[in-house]
């Protein structure tokens, strides 16, 4: 039983693999090149064979890219825990600063991934398939919770798009910078203004409403 094989039983374990397979998939891309690099290449440089590989990725392209199924599962679970009245800008960048954690947890990785992507335009066309991918999402459950009011479907089209593009923004702006530790939590606030932009949201009148009539009830039946 290989290294690898041992290591794909357990979810760390399948981390570690798939974390070694990407690295080397960088480092070869970067020092040979997209098109000199092949899947075999990647392989012998991570110490894995090629079934290993494929458990993994599709392709040599999808070995560049960070886990985005992942981070589009750490979305929805924010969307369908979170509570009806919770405010929409807030619930948005809850649900965006998720995927901040897939490049922060190796910065040097990621630094070197973003450079790739711009480099090598097959590279550039996945990852701009995937931002489609996290606008749907958002939009998909913005849709659900405006389900009913007037221009439902506007608002949550706006809503997810803008979030998105923020969040573009702010990540790649971090990236191009060097991705440094210390600047972090600055291009995070970012992404954060967005919520100023976003179209008001009409169900914060209702909540506001809600607190006062409690409080004045309160109020009242405290008075002598």
């Amino acid at each position: 039983m290989t290294g690898a094989t041992r290591r794909g039983r357990s979810v760390e374990g399948r981390a570690e693999v798939r974390r070694d397979l990407v690295a080397a998939a960088v480092a070869l891309f970067r020092d040979r090149g997209y098109d000199e690099t092949t899947v075999d290449d990647i392989t012998a440089a991570a110490g894995v064979g090629r079934r290993t590989f494929f458990r993994y990725f599709r392709s040599k392209e999808d070995a560049i890219s960070p886990d985005h199924e992942t981070a589009l599962a750490r979305i929805a679970e924010v969307f369908e825990t979170a509570h009806p009245d919770e405010p929409v800008p807030s619930l948005v960048l809850r649900a965006g600063e998720t995927v901040f954690d897939l490049y922060t947890d190796d910065p040097a990785l990621s630094v070197d991934r973003f450079r790739l992507t711009h480099d090598v335009a097959v590279l550039r066309d996945r990852e701009s398939a995937s931002v489609d991918h996290y606008r749907r999402l958002f939009t998909r459950y913005l849709r659900t919770r405006f389900a009913g009011e007037a221009d439902g479907d506007l608002r949550a089209a706006v809503i997810g798009a803008a979030v998105v593009a923020a969040h573009n923004l702010a990540l790649r702006a971090w990236l191009a910078d060097g991705a440094p530790a210390d600047r972090l939590d600055a291009y995070r606030g970012r992404f954060r203004r967005v919520a100023d932009l976003l179209p008001a949201d009409e169900g914060l009148l209702g909540v506001a409403e809600r607190l006062e009539i409690a409080v004045g009830r309160l109020e009242r039946g405290a008075a002598p």
